[in-house]
């Protein structure tokens, strides 16, 4: 994972029951946290901006990486769509300019 950037754009991994899907995001956080060599960055944008609130799970495997290092950074442009600034439990908000720039210089690793 190192050189790399994850892109997170849903509050779940892959197409099909949401409980499932959410499940499934949180144990692929949990195992990422435990390796050696992590990402540079987590961005999350559309309703990935939700994993990053309380009523998320995922916000604690997230918050985790945070504190190791790792630069969680969710889209302004979606968490004021969705007005959930008050809600978020980690990460910092940017801007598109900021995920160009990591896109620019780390391999991107979309999950949705």
């Amino acid at each position: 994972m190192k050189n790399k950037v994850i892109l997170l754009t849903s509050d779940q991994l892959g197409k099909g029951e949401k409980e499932l899907g959410e499940g499934i995001l949180e144990t692929f956080f949990t195992i990422l946290k435990q390796k050696e060599e992590l990402p540079a960055a987590v961005f999350c944008m559309n309703r990935g901006v939700y994993t990053l609130t309380d009523s998320s799970l995922v916000s604690l495997q997230l918050k985790e990486l945070e504190e190791k290092g790792v630069a969680v950074l969710a889209c302004k442009t979606c968490v004021d769509f969705y007005e959930i600034t008050e809600k978020l439990a980690t990460g910092k908000i940017s801007g598109m300019d900021q995920f160009i720039e990591l896109a620019s210089t780390y391999e991107v690793i979309t999950l949705s």
